[in-house]
């Protein structure tokens, strides 16, 4: 069930991801809300598997499965790169395309040989965010990068695709910027500022 529930300025949540890449962005684009994260990871809880074919689907069930572990509320995201020579895929199977160890190498090149000599070299980043109760409650928030493939992977920053998107309105790849620069406009730095904006409750004036 959904509803207009909010959480509290400097309440504590878990953030369902074992992915440390995330962890440090969640924090850091968090850090001025008060509120203090814990990741799955810290507290030793197990990875669901992630059985839906929609990020609505993959989150909710880390945010659920965190929450009702913990009793605590859970914020999850799931995310993607969609590219639109390859109908959108990886897309929410992104993770899956590197394989059992996380090879980003293997996905990257993945990717481009799919394309092939496609002339569209269109992508986006997509995120979409869940935050859960312990009681079943969820919210959601989504944020999208629109950009393109470039190749060969450029750039040591950031993880996962990022080496080979260029956001619109830039010539560097997402792993050629530095952090702020990245969060300012990535898809998980805009559905995260309209979490911060619909699912904290604000300070009073």
């Amino acid at each position: 069930m959904s509803s207009e529930r909010r959480l509290q300025r400097g309440e504590r949540i878990v953030l369902a991801s074992h992915n440390k890449g995330k962890l440090v962005e969640f924090r850091a684009l968090l850090a001025e809300s008060g509120i203090e994260i814990v990741s799955a990871a810290e507290l030793g809880l197990a990875e669901p598997e992630e059985t839906a074919d929609s990020f609505e689907g993959n989150a909710a069930i880390k945010a659920l499965a965190a929450a009702k572990a913990t009793g605590l509320p859970a914020l999850s995201d799931d995310s993607g790169f969609c590219v639109a020579a390859l109908d959108g895929r990886p897309g929410v199977y992104s993770a899956r395309w590197a394989g059992p160890d996380g090879n980003m190498t293997l996905a990257m090149q993945r990717v481009h040989d799919e394309m092939g000599a496609s002339p569209d070299k269109k992508a986006a980043f997509v995120a979409v965010l869940c935050l859960a109760w312990p009681d079943g409650t969820t919210r959601f928030t989504e944020g999208r990068c629109e950009g393109e493939v470039c190749w060969p992977p450029r750039g040591d920053q950031g993880h996962g695709y990022d080496p080979i998107f260029v956001p619109q309105g830039d010539c560097r790849s997402f792993a050629e910027l530095s952090s702020d620069e990245k969060n300012a406009t990535s898809h998980r730095g805009r559905a995260l500022t309209r979490f911060l904006q619909s699912c904290v409750t604000p300070d009073p004036v």
